[in-house]
């Protein structure tokens, strides 16, 4: 980290939380500070967020797809077992796990959306990013299954019917697309991306089977079923690693990819009437909803509320961070 100066004095104390707001400059600071932090947050309530509009027809979307995903891993079960497609088992086992990761995101966008309480002051929000991060591990548990099934019948290849594999194939892609298409179309998250990423597996999973039962009816070469199933399998494990990277980054507080910690210190500290920025910490609550925290020493009170207003602006526009605490503090005396 960069030492105090290089950035007009800002310095970042790491040893300490976000939570810090204790140093004291007599009666006439705190209120001040009091003031400054009733206005940092007058901006934004976390349980008037934006997506909470957005979060009834969330809701009624996975609902669809749930509904639609489970009746067809029955189909597709069925027609795999009897088949004996692999390329149909394993989308089926993939589809059974879109149906527990779609339920269990239903869920976490419902208990998201339950208001701040004395405990949670921030509301249950993060429910979607602990979602994000069981639905990457259900997801490797589903590669892991696929992939040891497929060398299996790599070694011992068993007899596929390669119409009814090609049939539910085709409908399998269908339904995918449209569950793909729903989920699009819902507000954007970590929660959702797993899904869609659940959701492009089974239907990258569908056009293996298709493309497996076409092989085999051509030429009768049974092994292309596993060895599809294998690519489909790596194919989402990449996706499903940064989904789980993201999830563990935003559960330990760590600064958003799109901010520089950096470039928002040195832009706090070389804004006129402000001598030193510290303790500055900037973390993501949930999916689109940043924070930040701040103490900065200032020139002088008077005009903090107006400071305040153009630092705030400054944040939310340039940084999209809306949830912002900053606290003045008079430099001391040497």
């Amino acid at each position: 980290m960069r030492r105090t100066g290089v950035f007009r004095a800002w310095k970042n104390n790491m040893g300490l939380g976000h939570h810090s707001h204790s140093h004291g400059q007599g009666s006439g600071h705190r209120s001040h500070t009091k003031r400054g932090t009733q206005q940092a947050h007058q901006h934004h309530d976390p349980a008037d967020h934006v997506h909470h509009g957005a979060r009834p027809a969330t809701t009624r979307a996975m609902l669809v797809a749930l509904i639609l995903t489970v009746a067809f891993a029955l189909v597709e079960a069925f027609t795999g077992w009897w088949s004996g497609s692999l390329a149909l088992l394993s989308d089926a086992g993939h589809m059974v796990s879109d149906a527990l990761s779609l339920g269990l995101g239903t869920l976490a966008v419902w208990i998201g959306k339950r208001p701040p309480t004395q405990r949670h002051s921030y509301g249950l929000q993060r429910a979607e990013i602990i979602a994000a991060a069981l639905n990457g591990l259900l997801l490797l548990g589903v590669i892991g299954i696929i992939s040891v099934e497929a060398f299996e019948r790599i070694t011992h290849p068993s007899p596929v019917h390669p119409f009814p594999v090609m049939g539910v194939a085709v409908l399998g892609m269908i339904l995918n697309t449209l569950n793909g298409w729903m989920l699009s179309r819902m507000e954007k998250g970590l929660n959702t991306r797993a899904l869609l990423i659940h959701v492009l597996g089974d239907f990258l999973g569908s056009l293996a089977a298709l493309i497996a039962g076409f092989i085999i009816w051509q030429t009768g070469w049974m092994p292309i079923d596993p060895i599809l199933s294998l690519v489909v399998a790596g194919l989402m494990l990449n996706s499903t690693f940064q989904i789980l990277s993201e999830s563990v980054h935003v559960l330990m507080e760590g600064v958003p990819k799109t901010v520089s910690l950096h470039e928002v210190g040195e832009q706090l500290a070389h804004t006129p009437g402000v001598i030193a920025v510290h303790d500055l910490h900037i973390w993501t609550l949930t999916s689109g909803m940043m924070a930040l925290s701040a103490h900065l020493e200032v020139e002088a009170l008077t005009n903090w509320p107006e400071l305040l207003t153009l630092l705030r602006a400054r944040l939310i526009h340039q940084h999209g961070i809306e949830q912002i605490t900053l606290q003045p503090e008079l430099r001391r005396p040497a």
